[in-house]
């Protein structure tokens, strides 16, 4: 298979595997959103579902959200971890979106890197998935695919976005990135590893990799 053959095959079997995707995080529109993608820093969706409806429940916009002190806020979402920094970074971009941006979330990436607590994944999943604007939000299951693929070097996420990006269609991105996270979690996941169950990786995956695989079987 060329590279183009391998782009073809992945993005034929996810669609065969998960042809609705759902957001694995639980909001209702950009801000809740926003706030959700933020406490997913290293913690789980799942247990991010199980804290925000808590949250929201109090503050579901950035007007409410300022009538709360950083202390209830980190309160509510300590057992995510990083509390103190999500908790300052929730604070302070609902303060900036009232007071630059009439309470709404901005549609582009430069005013959305520039709010606490905002890096450029967690803009690139509001972009995608609030907005419908095409980016491709890179976190360790599409990094860790796209190397096992060999489909990118590996280097880190800004060059597996960079690969990421030239290699699949524009009009796919959106839904791509999470059919990948959905793929990586269910059949090609960091441990506990079972490649007999990993078809992609199996037809097209790295020989480095591969080797590894069975020299730890």
């Amino acid at each position: 298979m060329n590279k183009q053959e391998k782009v073809q095959f992945v993005i034929d079997t996810l669609e065969n595997l998960y042809p609705e995707v759902p957001i694995p995080l639980d909001h209702k529109d950009p801000y809740t959103l926003l706030v959700a993608v933020l406490l997913s820093a290293q913690s789980t969706d799942a247990r991010v579902n199980t804290i925000t409806p808590i949250l929201f429940a109090k503050a579901d916009n950035p007007y409410d959200m300022i009538k709360m002190s950083v202390e209830e806020i980190r309160a509510i979402i300590k057992p995510l971890g990083l509390s103190p920094m999500k908790s300052k970074g929730i604070y302070g971009l609902s303060h900036i979106l009232i007071d630059k941006h009439n309470g709404e979330v901005p549609a582009n990436f430069e005013d959305l890197e520039a709010l606490p607590a905002v890096g450029h994944k967690t803009a690139s999943v509001v972009m995608s998935q609030a907005f419908n604007i095409p980016a491709f939000a890179v976190d360790t299951h599409i990094h860790r695919l796209m190397y096992r693929w060999n489909l990118s070097n590996g280097k880190n996420v800004v060059q597996t976005e960079k690969d990421a990006k030239r290699l699949f269609p524009k009009e796919t991105w959106n839904k791509l990135h999470l059919q990948i996270i959905f793929y990586g979690r269910e059949y090609s996941p960091a441990r506990g590893w079972d490649l007999e169950k990993d078809t992609i990786t199996k037809k097209i995956g790295r020989k480095t990799v591969l080797e590894a695989y069975h020299t730890k079987k």
